[in-house]
């Protein structure tokens, strides 16, 4: 009998083999990937989270599960929360400590919400799978093919998420926490 599958929208291949990692070979549906464009929303990180997904599975036509990841600067209030892909593409890595300049605070949440959406239309119920890791916003160090992972170091680590090996770094991420509830109710539903 074949597996069922879940339709991940992202164009993000790092994402996509992070997720596949970390739910491993005993998730209950096989993982496929799909690249939607899907408008840039404005608005808090759950209202956007169940906007796009309501979106792409309008586009769709079917259940899909999408993501969305949020850095929370705690002494601005938040930001850049969801808006940090335009921050890192404008100002780079090195700009998001410079952020901070003049802030004492350098502590921020690395936010990630999967949303899931089992109907095809655009008023179908969303469900938001939310992990949230604590951290710090440092200057630049490791590998810089992910993000702002090179700027981000969890609490009680002195690495940042790009200099800790992957397999650890998949233990204690905000995707990790986020996907660990999607695998309960997945493994409880089907």
């Amino acid at each position: 009998m074949a597996q069922k599958t879940l339709t991940f929208v992202t164009g993000n291949a790092k994402k996509l083999e992070e997720l596949r990692a970390i739910l491993g070979t005993n998730f209950p549906l096989e993982i496929i990937s799909h690249k939607v464009d899907l408008p840039e929303l404005q608005g808090e990180m759950e209202e956007i989270s169940i906007k796009k997904c309501q979106e792409a599975a309008r586009r769709l036509k079917k259940p899909v599960l999408i993501e969305d990841t949020s850095l929370c600067f705690k002494a601005l209030n938040g930001l850049p929360g969801p808006y940090i892909k335009w921050f890192l593409d404008k100002i780079k890595p090195e700009g998001l400590p410079k952020l901070l300049t003049g802030w004492e605070d350098k502590s921020a949440e690395a936010v990630c919400t999967f949303a899931y959406c089992e109907g095809s239309c655009e008023d179908s119920d969303v469900i938001l799978f939310q992990g949230i890791t604590k951290g710090q916003i440092v200057e630049p160090r490791g590998t810089r093919d992910f993000g702002w992972d090179c700027v981000f170091q969890p609490e009680g680590f002195n690495k940042t998420y790009a200099e800790l090996p992957k397999e650890e770094k998949n233990m204690i991420s905000h995707r990790y926490k986020a996907l660990e509830k999607l695998r309960k109710y997945f493994t409880e539903k089907l």
